[in-house]
């Protein structure tokens, strides 16, 4: 009988190629009548792993017997896609876009400098590292979400977009390093070795600080001729006005689903309170992001099903390697496994060198953007922000050149 683990690892293969591969598709559903809803299904990048997490089971229940294959099912943890699921849709709700949208513009208007260029500078620096407080899918929800209008647009080049959208994967990944508990690649870790909040601030933080202006600083300057002024973009705040006490509801709620991101039947639970209230006050509301917030999370749920068969290769991988080839491997990795899937299998191994935990983590984070499965938040990013780019569709060539070099200044950072 065939080894399952082989089979997964082909099977997971075969999603990598597909999740790198969707923009074809899209290519092909405009340009097959008959067949368009199908390329359009296999062109959805939030649909691959989902799909096949289910050819997966399927063929472990031919192998193995739907008992066993149902039991692997229900042995995952699906923790991270709830929460990712929940966060988006607090996160997207017009209160708590409208009163950050608010926050942004003030502290834009400040700056010495053109409004909407500080607003994209402050989009992709301080939204990402405010990831360290209130997570990194909310961060990547309210960066995209505020960045859509002035950067993913037409008439702003494509490769610009890219470059944006490298430099918001890459600083989310690395400006959650602030804390124990908001990157999931630190939290896998975090209990297991004892790191605390300090420690991180101490030994990730600073230099996640110093990786976040440079590449924000950067690509904003770059930009900065193509930006259009202020006044033309459409502010969430433009409709109805706001009650602030709705706002602070809203706040509220996401403050109390990021406080209790580790206990989905609390979450879950407070996350139908928030329907109830969006439904009661509904004249202050936008249309919630369920569909695509799902999307995300049946992305993510998928990979936790592939992911968690491939420990047989990956391990003695990340065992085996000497600090500095650690830090490259881990960074490498990354971009063909989930981060925070690769820094769990690491402290799963015993004797592992402080050094050596350092360089895991770090090469973990500093290639979260380098591609969609790389970074837990980064499937919200390709889902909010595609429809901006041709073929409403995002290149997994063009995210990996747009984000190689805020990696490497990220990874130049660790490194010191």
């Amino acid at each position: 009988m065939p080894n399952i683990d082989h089979i997964a690892a082909a099977i997971f293969g075969i999603a990598l190629v597909h999740t790198f591969s969707t923009k074809a598709f899209e290519r092909l559903a405009h340009r097959s009548e008959r067949h368009a809803g199908l390329f359009h299904l296999l062109g959805e990048v939030e649909v691959v792993f989902g799909f096949w997490a289910f050819v997966l089971i399927a063929v472990m229940a031919m192998l193995s017997g739907g008992p066993q294959a149902v039991a692997y099912a229900e042995s995952r943890q699906y923790t991270e896609p709830l929460f990712v699921f929940v966060i988006m849709v607090v996160a997207a709700s017009r209160p708590v876009l409208v009163t950050i949208s608010s926050l942004v513009a003030t502290l834009a208007a400040l700056a010495p400098i053109r409004t909407s260029v500080a607003k994209v500078w402050v989009c992709l620096a301080l939204v990402p590292l405010a990831g360290s407080l209130i997570t990194e899918p909310a961060a990547m929800t309210l960066a995209a979400l505020m960045l859509a209008p002035l950067v993913f647009r037409p008439g702003m080049p494509e490769w610009m977009k890219y470059g944006a959208l490298g430099v918001l994967f890459v600083n989310v990944s690395i400006g959650g390093t602030l804390t124990s508990f908001a990157a999931p690649p630190v939290l896998m870790v975090a209990a297991t070795w004892g790191w605390d909040s300090a420690y991180m601030a101490a030994h990730f933080g600073w230099k996640a600080v110093i990786a976040v202006a440079i590449n924000a600083t950067a690509i904003a300057a770059l930009m900065r001729a193509r930006l259009i002024d202020d006044g033309a973009v459409p502010s969430p705040s433009a409709e109805a006005p706001l009650p602030r006490i709705v706002g602070l509801i809203h706040l509220g709620f996401l403050g109390a689903v990021v406080a209790f991101a580790h206990h989905p039947v609390i979450f879950i639970g407070l996350f139908l309170l928030f329907l109830g209230f969006t439904k009661a006050y509904s004249r202050h509301q936008s249309p919630l992001l369920l569909k695509e917030a799902l999307l995300v999370g049946f992305f993510l749920a998928g990979l936790v099903v592939l992911g968690g068969l491939q420990q047989w290769w990956l391990q003695p991988l990340v065992s085996g390697l000497e600090p500095m080839a650690l830090f490259f491997g881990a960074l490498g990795l990354t971009a063909i496994t989930d981060n925070a899937a690769l820094t769990y299998l690491g402290s799963l191994v015993k004797g592992m060198s402080d050094l050596n935990k350092y360089m895991l983590v770090a090469g973990a984070v500093a290639g979260g953007g380098l591609t969609v499965i790389a970074n837990a938040p980064n499937p919200a990013g390709v889902t909010l922000l595609r429809a901006g780019f041709e073929d409403e569709s995002i290149g997994a060539l063009g995210l990996l050149l747009g984000a190689a070099l805020p990696t490497a200044v990220a990874a130049a950072m660790f490194l010191l």
